[in-house]
């Protein structure tokens, strides 16, 4: 069996990285916006296409990433098809949503919606009146007024409750009627 050797850990609090050797202190790097002297852990490409990288805080990562234009120094036409390269290729994602590949990705229904759409047994593709129609049925079979005695259906009857009041509360949000 080796010997135990005398540990490189300073213990807490911790003044370097976790995987980093020895007992000196972490270097950090300073935001490259002139005069900050906040820590720069932020990533910035210097132009489109480049593998150089700005590093900012995070206030100035976040002014940077309002004021980039992809398209500077590009004519309108060398714009246009650039514009048009990436598109054609993500355009696979947005076909996919056909097929009901997509699911809540396609970032027309959040996860509660999706989970509530799950609970009223519907496709990621039901409109209001399917969600209405579903929570009158499941509601009829799962009632405990009609399942007196029965803990199951009285849990799945509040799911179904629950599930109904999401999808109508986004339904409403959407359509603009509630703030």
């Amino acid at each position: 069996m080796a010997k135990q050797k005398r540990s490189d850990d300073w213990g807490f609090p911790r003044w370097r990285s976790y995987g980093d050797k020895g007992r000196s202190a972490a270097k950090l790097r300073l935001c490259d916006r002139e005069g900050c002297n906040e820590i720069g852990d932020r990533p910035a490409p210097k132009a489109p296409n480049s593998p150089e990288r700005w590093y900012f805080c995070e206030g100035h990562a976040a002014e940077y990433n309002k004021n980039w234009n992809y398209f500077a120094g590009l004519s309108p036409e060398e714009a246009a098809r650039r514009a048009a390269d990436e598109e054609r290729g993500n355009a696979g994602f947005r076909q996919s949503a056909q097929w009901k590949w997509a699911g809540p990705g396609d970032g027309s229904r959040s996860r509660d919606e999706m989970r509530a759409l799950n609970a009223l047994e519907l496709d990621s593709d039901a409109d209001l009146a399917a969600v209405k129609a579903a929570h009158r049925r499941l509601v009829k079979e799962t009632h405990p007024d009609a399942n007196p005695g029965d803990e199951e259906a009285a849990r799945r009857f509040k799911q179904v409750q629950a599930a109904y009041d999401v999808l109508r509360k986004a339904e409403e949000r959407k359509s603009g009627k509630v703030a």
